[in-house]
């Protein structure tokens, strides 16, 4: 039985700022409309006979994992494995594999997968599955080797050993974490290296021996944590007090590099870890002066440009290998050399709290989205959509007053002691400190516009009484 375990919670600070902490690299869309997410989704349709996908991510992007699964249209049955912080792989392997024993046996296989790959042909992908899971039955933990196309620093390589008779697979002799430029080259010419995918194949059982035999304490904190969790509705909340005390290490490091049942079976399909904007770059077809563009841009005598523009136009004049991304609240200029340094962009906007590292200006809930058009002192409006059937939570604000007034569909809206119908073109006022919920009661979205005013206006300024989606 083969179960895949997809790691969805990578953060991509290379990819900001369309990657935010709140909207993290799996949830971007390519320019095919599909989100890394739902690619690896697509990528499992050639492997037959899969009873159950097991996601681990964090607990705050449950309900959008649990959207995008939905939009995508694969019909596999999930189970979710939920974090309440980041906590690197080895951990979220374990639990991971823990939830599978579980709830399929200890004979489990499973196809270990981050959520934030690119994999071109899935006929390909299934043939090396396949070729993996023979080894794995043999009781070898099984990465995957993609065969190297130039001297990357950014990658770890893994040094091929002695050929396992009967496979496709070697033996690994050893881990090399990110090289420098003459060693990655080195090992480029010798033809025995391949990048390290991060992708993974193996029994349960046997990881769960060589976690016990090499890391200990991670395995123990796992089924402490396992052991501790609240399993119901499809998903199993892993406790904060439980989690926070595992070793915050990777797979690799905790396992994959210690043990001496590990092999490596080459790739039959191109790969991308889409880490950099020259790897998004590189999804779109350039012209004749090697500019790519996504949305409306114009190039003037440039050159080997890339830009990302949602919803207003970029023109590039004079210009030689940049990377200019525009969001509607951040713009991104960075030469083609230096966009590893991208992600010290997002760790210092997180160390002043700007909201950028974070949030879009439309952010997703488990009811729908906002988007923020304006704000200034005193005041904020909001564009409000909410899906049909769903509801915001019972809350309550101590320092704001908000106007709802309906642009399209119905809400049905508490507001204080009355509960009333608001209709297209009508509003309501909320006082502060005043118990409101607003819901969607029709099968068409409600958009509003909400406008709000007090002393202050952060999302923190909420008292939840009663809400549907446990928060």
């Amino acid at each position: 039985m083969l179960i895949p375990l997809i790691l969805s919670g990578g953060s991509g600070t290379r990819l900001w700022p369309v990657s935010r902490e709140a909207h993290p690299k799996p949830f971007i869309k390519l320019a095919d409309g599909r989100s890394l997410l739902q690619k690896t989704l697509d990528r499992l349709v050639p492997l037959e006979g899969i009873p159950e996908v097991i996601t681990v991510t964090n607990r705050d992007h449950f309900f959008v994992t649990r959207d995008e699964y939905a939009a995508g249209g694969t019909a596999h049955k999930h189970f979710f494995v939920l974090e309440p912080h980041a906590r690197n792989t080895a951990p979220a392997v374990a639990c991971g594999a823990l939830a599978a024993i579980a709830r399929h046996g200890p004979e489990v296989t499973l196809l270990v997968l981050p959520a934030d790959h690119l994999v071109d042909d899935v006929q390909s992908f299934a043939t090396t599955v396949r070729e993996a899971e023979q080894l794995a039955a043999a009781g070898f933990l099984v990465t995957y080797g993609i065969r190297p196309t130039y001297p990357e620093t950014g990658f770890g390589y893994i040094e091929r050993g002695e050929p396992i008779v009967g496979t496709v697979g070697y033996r690994v002799a050893r881990f090399t974490e990110k090289p420098s430029t003459d060693v990655a080259a080195a090992m480029l010419d010798s033809g025995r290296y391949y990048w390290n995918s991060g992708m993974f194949c193996f029994r349960a059982a046997t990881l769960l021996e060589e976690m016990g035999a090499h890391a200990p304490q991670v395995l123990d904190g796992a089924k402490a944590c396992w052991e501790a969790a609240q399993i119901k509705d499809g998903r199993g909340d892993l406790p904060q007090e439980q989690f926070a005390v595992i070793p915050d290490i990777s797979i690799d490091y905790a396992v994959m590099e210690k043990s001496n049942r590990v092999a490596v079976v080459p790739a039959r399909f191109s790969w991308s870890d889409v880490g950099s904007w020259k790897a998004v770059s590189d999804l779109v077809a350039a012209d004749d002066a090697g500019n790519r563009a996504q949305g409306e841009s114009l190039f003037v005598d440039s050159r080997n440009c890339y830009v990302q523009s949602s919803g207003r136009m970029v023109a590039a004049v004079g210009v030689d290998n940049l990377m200019i991304v525009d969001t509607p609240d951040a713009l991104l200029v960075a030469h083609s050399d230096h966009l590893q340094d991208v992600k010290k962009v997002a760790q210092r906007l997180k160390l002043a709290n700007h909201e950028t590292h974070k949030l879009h200006r439309t952010v997703l809930r488990p009811w729908g989205t906002y988007t923020v058009l304006e704000e200034g002192p005193g005041f904020k409006i909001k564009r409000i959509v909410v899906k049909p059937g769903a509801s915001l939570s019972l809350q309550m604000h101590y320092h704001r007053s908000e106007h709802w007034v309906v642009v399209s569909g119905t809400a049905m809206v508490v507001n204080g002691d009355q509960e009333l119908m608001v209709r297209t073109n009508e509003s309501t006022f909320i006082r502060a400190g005043h118990k409101h919920r607003l819901a969607n009661p029709g099968k068409v979205d409600l958009v509003m516009i909400e406008v709000q005013s007090g002393s202050y206006l952060g999302e923190d300024d909420i008292v939840r009484f009663e809400d549907k989606y446990g928060r």
